[in-house]
């Protein structure tokens, strides 16, 4: 055989070989490619839509964290407020009831005394009386009523 026989023999084989190839091999491996390729997008695409929505869960995370800290903080406050609102009225409870008491015994303490001295002035009169009818049971005598007056003095 011939050299340029078997070229061309070659040639043609190989040219059969490339419609071959191209015409039922090449186009399932690009399928394929094709198919690969637009997973591989999908995929990505999804991990970027993956990664936006994380983002965007975390900044509604952080709004919700910094509401609810401030929602804490004013509960906290409007408490203190209240507690102290509380303690104001309980003192000043404390105080009209401790000015109610103290004004009580001030006219408990009145009524004592009054009392006292209604039944001091009794014992007074009883001995004035005492003394008196002494005085006139007695003989008139000047050194007996002394006498008479200061035993009244010292009981007095």
């Amino acid at each position: 055989m011939n050299i340029n026989a078997t070229l061309i023999a070659q040639l043609i084989v190989f040219l059969l070989l490339v419609v071959f190839t191209m015409k039922f091999v090449w186009p399932p491996i690009a399928k394929a490619l094709d198919e690969r390729a637009a997973k591989i997008a999908e995929g990505l695409a999804a991990a970027e839509r993956g990664k936006n929505d994380f983002e965007q869960a975390e900044k509604k995370v952080a709004e919700l964290l910094a509401e609810g800290r401030n929602q804490v903080t004013e509960m906290v406050a409007n408490a203190e407020k209240r507690a102290a609102r509380i303690v104001e009225e309980a003192k000043e409870q404390a105080s009209s009831e401790a000015a109610r008491i103290t004004a009580q015994a001030q006219a408990d303490v009145a009524q004592e005394v009054a009392r006292a001295r209604e039944a001091l002035r009794e014992q007074v009169s009883a001995l004035a009386v005492k003394g008196a009818e002494s005085i006139l049971r007695s003989e008139i005598n000047a050194a007996k009523h002394a006498d008479l007056l200061a035993a009244l003095k010292q009981e007095l």
